[in-house]
């Protein structure tokens, strides 16, 4: 077999639209952008969402939304794709690392408690692998020490904490529409959704240039705007995610159900109060890097969510230390995980790693 880590949707409406844009001449700024904001909003349960070009900019917009400055610190978890944090250091404020839970690997609200200071402005808690974090402790600590919390649901659309989407509840919610997620806009694409009609518009201005009306500059912005071909993508992938969603459990109860009797292998963890969207289905293996190679010499394509933790990365020039962050980023691997994995396909997977111990 040849099994890939993950497998992009695309079907004959996804092709019209993208040539209905094309044949329309209008490429930016259109119809299918302020649909595409209007639905996902509807999806999130928030009233307001804005299109941007991809989730690190999400991000980025975010935080100048809430006016981080040289001299702030943000808490963010270290076990998390670096752009989570590079907005913070490229705003010239300073990521403050803190620990994960060891269960389900998202950032522990005990740590964050530890590490704040006079400087902190803001939390950015990371809905990991597609399974929400407590947001309930971090809206207490939020709220106990008047801080922002922008929640990066990056890897997580449709995830839900206690029945609440996820990204719409802290103060701002940011999403990835990169190809290996969820949904994606087969390309670079992002949104930010929230509930503060100001966040919004000013989030807005920023992502076109600081302007509300044309040659009317407000405020110093970029160029942060999607395209009507990705909105136009976005909205129809959008209409399949809950039954994608729901396949991607499937995928991962059938994973845990066949890798359940292997002592050497640690299956994902759920929360009662969590609905697990499974963007990835991440295993811990001590001999991962030797379970990999063999996998792939099998046809099945892994990856590692991630190797090297945001604070040992040499242009965020931190001393952090987080023993559980270190453990398992040794530890981790993904395995395939899409809504078009057969059960052949797991147990093919299944039956390579136990033969691996064997």
């Amino acid at each position: 077999m040849n099994i890939s880590l993950s497998k992009i949707y695309v079907d004959d409406d996804i092709r019209r639209a993208v040539i209905g844009v094309l044949n329309s001449g209008q490429y930016v700024k259109g119809e299918n952008l302020q649909s595409f904001e209007g639905e996902f909003a509807d999806f999130c349960g928030t009233k307001y969402a804005v299109g941007v070009n991809s989730g690190t900019s999400a991000i980025l917009l975010s935080l100048i939304t809430i006016d981080l400055k040289e001299g702030d610190e943000v808490i963010v978890p270290s076990h998390t794709f670096i752009a989570t944090a590079s907005p913070v250091k490229f705003l010239g404020a300073t990521p403050i690392y803190a620990d994960i839970d060891p269960d389900i690997y998202t950032i522990d609200p005990a740590d964050i408690e530890r590490r704040i200071t006079p400087k902190t402005k803001a939390i950015i808690p990371v809905h990991l692998y597609g399974h929400p974090c407590d947001m309930d402790a971090i809206l207490a600590i939020a709220q106990q020490h008047d801080l922002r919390i922008i929640e990066d649901a990056c890897q997580a659309h449709g995830a839900l904490y206690k029945g609440h989407k996820v990204g719409s509840i802290g103060d701002i919610g940011c999403f990835s529409f990169f190809p290996s997620k969820n949904i994606t806009v087969l390309g670079e694409g992002g949104m930010v959704v929230t509930d503060n009609e100001m966040l919004a518009e000013r989030i807005s201005a920023l992502r076109d240039h600081g302007r509300r009306q044309k040659y009317i500059h407000e405020m110093l912005g970029l160029n942060f705007r999607m395209s009507e071909i990705h909105a136009a993508i976005g909205r129809l992938q959008l209409k399949h995610v809950d039954e994608w969603n729901t396949k991607r459990r499937t995928v991962a109860d059938y994973y845990n159900t066949l890798l359940h009797d292997l002592n050497n292998v640690v299956t994902p963890a759920e929360k009662e109060w969590a609905k697990h969207v499974y963007h990835l289905y991440v295993i811990r293996a001590k001999q991962r890097d030797e379970l990999a190679a063999h996998l792939k010499r099998e046809g099945i394509a892994t990856g590692i969510h991630y190797p090297v933790p945001v604070h040992k990365q040499p242009c965020m020039e931190s001393n952090a230390y987080l023993p559980i962050t270190e453990r398992y980023a040794s530890e981790v691997l993904s395995l395939p995980i899409h809504p078009q994995l057969t059960e052949s396909e797991v147990e093919y997977i299944c039956d390579k790693i136990h033969g691996f111990w064997r």
